[in-house]
């Protein structure tokens, strides 16, 4: 059975204070929201100890937005499995494409990374998907397959979260087709060994589109980029129709 996972993105935003502000309007709002449906929040690591003292007791789950393939050492700027663990995180973000863009993420040190949060019993959710020159070359299929084949060397699928991220929808309110997205998704899952997989979709998700998205039989879930800032945009994403 496929579990159904929102989780929000919220990159470099939010001191502990706005936080706070943002839990007040959420938990409120998703009070009704169907127990099938995951929660995450995935928020700076300076928000998590007070994030994780204010989760305490709701139904949301907390994650980070990276995590280190190594329980301490030398790796200044870096977040170990440890540390996560003690604030009550139990999803991790792997891999995202801003990491791989701008922080020189490869797909070895994606893998370890993958690995790392599977050891110490966290979810990775791993991110994949192509850039614009990419996809204009027709090479989409084969960049994605190329990092699944290279990214979940020996990792356990059963413990695992794969988000389809279009790096030419993410930021730029440029949305993949719901349908096309599907299409993606699919194959996605095919290259996988465990059909059960949660396969989501990130790229510009918003309330007025979250619907048609999760109406696709092969999307499990979304992972939310700027939408999930706002406590009323990302509760309309949670009670998705």
């Amino acid at each position: 059975m496929r579990r159904i996972i929102l989780a929000g993105n919220w990159k470099m935003h939010k001191t502990q204070a706005e936080a706070l502000e943002f839990l007040q309007g959420f938990c409120h709002a998703v009070q009704e929201t169907p127990e099938d449906r995951e929660l995450v929040l995935c928020v700076p690591f300076t928000a998590l100890g007070v994030m994780s003292k204010n989760l305490h007791g709701t139904r949301i789950r907390l994650g980070s937005q990276n995590i280190h393939w190594e329980e301490s050492g030398a790796f200044t700027g870096e977040i170990s499995a440890p540390m996560l663990l003690e604030m009550g995180v139990t999803y991790a973000i792997v891999g995202h494409s801003e990491r791989r863009q701008y922080f020189g993420e490869t797909d070895d040190t994606v893998n370890k990374r993958l690995l790392a949060a599977q050891k110490h019993g966290m979810t990775p959710i791993l991110c994949v998907g192509e850039s614009k020159e990419q996809r204009d070359a027709g090479q989409t299929e084969a960049h994605i397959y190329s990092q699944l084949e290279k990214d979940l060397a020996n990792v356990d699928e059963k413990n695992l979260v794969v988000a389809y991220e279009p790096i030419w929808a993410i930021g730029t309110g440029d949305t993949c087709d719901a349908k096309e997205a599907n299409r993606v998704i699919g194959l996605i899952r095919a290259q996988l060994s465990t059909p059960d997989v949660p396969i989501q979709y990130g790229g510009s998700v918003k309330p007025d589109n979250i619907d048609e998205i999760m109406a696709q039989p092969e999307i499990d879930g979304a992972l939310v980029g700027g939408a999930s800032l706002k406590p009323d945009a990302f509760a309309r994403i949670a009670n998705y129709q």
